[in-house]
């Protein structure tokens, strides 16, 4: 297997802050790898030593086949890299901060116009490609800081919480994009703080937590550590909420939680299904939700660093 992205003992000590203490990293090529951690867990750090900005004390990685120590000029040659704040020209056009990256990267000017053009199409953008950059939404700005790392055809991306800022229907439009490029060819490592988004996009997730890497698997991989199932049910009489409370208790033997409504039970059992819909037609309950389901990446989050996904606002180091 081809590796577009390798880390192994990674450390780095900022005074008496250690940002990473031995940080094993592998997504292999045209693969999304998804990093997760909390407040300070090193996640940033991580993704600024891969990308040859900061150098580890310990530890060896490479990137697109380069070591990022040795031969740092040929890893940025073939990185995109997207940081947690937009950090395109406000006083150039979108069209001249992605033609100005294109000339810097070597681009003749009618290869660097036919590239702006398309990028400026993906991110939805073309109207706006005239004006200033100071005068878009952070929004805009965002879209337009990714479209600037992709001017290259990068092989390896770093996204750094490249949809923080946006609206729902913006995130989704980004996650397409980051399908797109990966179904070209492009590795991508993506650090965010939206849980749904590393489960919809990440092949592989590694989980870090004060500096180290606490689990990594796929996200199914992930649900399945914590163990067992969630069963749902919600009665259409709220009235008759107890009643379904005795009968799933009487058939899990698990203390049902209990939070607007609807009742929620861990299983390891899902034969148990159809008895309970037997029972719930025999004593004449009308379910408006009844459902089976591995545990949420926020749940297995929570289980594996003990905080929750709200405390995932990344480090300033």
């Amino acid at each position: 297997m081809t590796y577009g992205i390798e880390a192994a003992g990674l450390t780095k000590r900022f005074g008496e802050t250690q940002a990473l203490a031995g940080v094993d990293l592998a997504a292999p090529e045209g693969t999304v790898l998804g990093v997760l951690g909390p407040n300070g867990a090193g996640k940033t750090t991580a993704v600024r030593v891969l990308a040859t900005l900061l150098q580890p004390d310990s530890g060896s990685a490479r990137v697109a086949g380069f070591d990022v120590l040795r031969q740092p000029a040929e890893v940025r040659a073939r990185i995109g890299l997207t940081g947690q704040y937009a950090s395109v020209d406000e006083d150039l056009t979108g069209t001249q901060n992605l033609l100005l990256i294109g000339q810097l990267l070597g681009l003749r000017t009618a290869q660097a116009r036919t590239r702006a053009a398309e990028l400026l199409e993906w991110f939805d953008l073309t109207e706006a490609a005239g004006r200033v950059a100071k005068t878009y939404s952070g929004g805009m700005r965002r879209r337009l800081d990714l479209a600037v790392s992709l001017v290259g055809r990068p092989s390896v991306i770093f996204l750094d919480e490249p949809t923080t800022g946006l609206d729902p229907a913006k995130r989704e439009e980004m996650w397409d994009v980051v399908r797109r490029i990966v179904a070209e060819g492009a590795t991508v490592l993506l650090t965010t703080q939206y849980l749904e988004e590393a489960d919809a996009l990440a092949d592989e997730i590694t989980v870090i937590d004060s500096g180290r890497v606490i689990a990594h698997n796929t996200p199914d991989g992930l649900k399945h550590h914590i163990g067992g199932q969630r069963l749902r049910v919600r009665p259409v009489d709220p009235g008759r909420t107890q009643e379904v409370r005795r009968i799933l208790v009487d058939l899990t033997r698990c203390v049902p939680e209990l939070s607007r409504g609807e009742l929620t039970c861990r299983v390891d059992d899902d034969s148990l299904l159809p008895e309970l819909v037997g029972r719930l037609q025999v004593t004449g309950i009308a379910v408006s939700e009844l459902s089976l389901h591995l545990p949420s990446l926020d749940e297995v989050f929570l289980t594996l660093t003990g905080r929750p996904t709200s405390d995932t606002t990344e480090e300033a180091a």
